[in-house]
């Protein structure tokens, strides 16, 4: 009898295990991604010029842009942003950097905004490479600056790994996907049910430009240690920049971050070719 009691009770928690499993597995886009979707018609507004780009994708999907330009540009930041929300919002920041005398451009992904279309990591990484080409091509590479926010962080990396920019600047990274959701999912086969690993750990160590992290202190969310593994990795072309008691969404609303992002920007100063 207890026998039977006991069987009953492993196979009651085998299926239990077993159902979260797959609700993590076929759920994951929906934990990961806080997409906000806007309507073709949607008119974005911001106190400066810029143009909207659509990409026609090959598979068929559509990657929805925007790109500010101020005269005498020193070149372009290509931002890539978080996981939540849509250009809608995060095109602000454009601010932050028209200011410091560049360029601005950002993209939706796949199933935010505007922009359309099935999306997995190995997705994410071919429309990031199609728009940097694209980019490339008018601005020159020696012009480019890959700017990795949150989620971004790790795509950004992919992204410089396989090109030549002149700098690559993380905002707030994490050490991998895979690491960092093990923090909280420890308890299942992440590797096994993780569609999504993004190993900044190991696209950082094949990037040839400069690197420069800023991280605030006080981030619960990704926390400033993981900067620190990343710096590890590669310390002769890291530099890790605290941002002290700032978190994880609030690094612009310190006037160091400002300071440190001029003096990065402005490093190494670049010609701009024209296309």
């Amino acid at each position: 009898m207890e026998r039977d009691v006991l069987l009953w009770a492993l196979t009651l928690a085998a299926m239990i295990y077993g159902g979260l499993c797959a609700l993590f597995y076929f759920g994951q886009d929906f934990f990961f991604f806080r997409p906000e979707r806007l309507p073709r018609w949607f008119a974005y507004e911001y106190p400066f010029p810029f143009q909207e780009i659509n990409f026609d994708m090959e598979d068929g999907g559509v990657v929805n842009a925007l790109h500010f330009q101020i005269p005498n540009s020193k070149g372009v930041v290509f931002y890539i942003k978080g996981n939540s929300r849509s250009i809608k919002g995060w095109g602000k920041f454009a601010r932050d950097f028209v200011g410091k005398g560049y360029d601005f451009f950002i993209m939706d992904f796949r199933g935010f905004g505007k922009s359309r279309g099935r999306r997995t990591e190995s997705i994410l990484y071919s429309d990031l490479q199609q728009v940097y080409k694209w980019l490339a091509v008018r601005y020159g590479e020696e012009c480019m600056v890959l700017y990795g926010r949150s989620l971004g962080s790790g795509l950004a990396a992919r992204i410089a790994s396989w090109n030549n920019p002149r700098l690559l600047i993380l905002d707030c990274p994490y050490y991998s996907f895979l690491y960092h959701i093990r923090r909280y999912g420890f308890w299942l086969p992440l590797h096994w049910l993780l569609r999504y690993h993004i190993r900044t750990d190991l696209f950082i160590r094949k990037v040839q430009c400069p690197i420069y992290i800023l991280h605030g202190r006080r981030d619960r969310l990704i926390p400033y240690r993981q900067s620190e593994m990343l710096r590890a990795l590669v310390p002769d072309n890291i530099q890790l920049i605290p941002i002290e008691n700032a978190g994880h969404n609030n690094l612009p609303e310190f006037p160091e971050y400002h300071d440190h992002l001029y003096d990065i920007l402005h490093t190494q100063p670049a010609t701009r070719r024209v296309a």
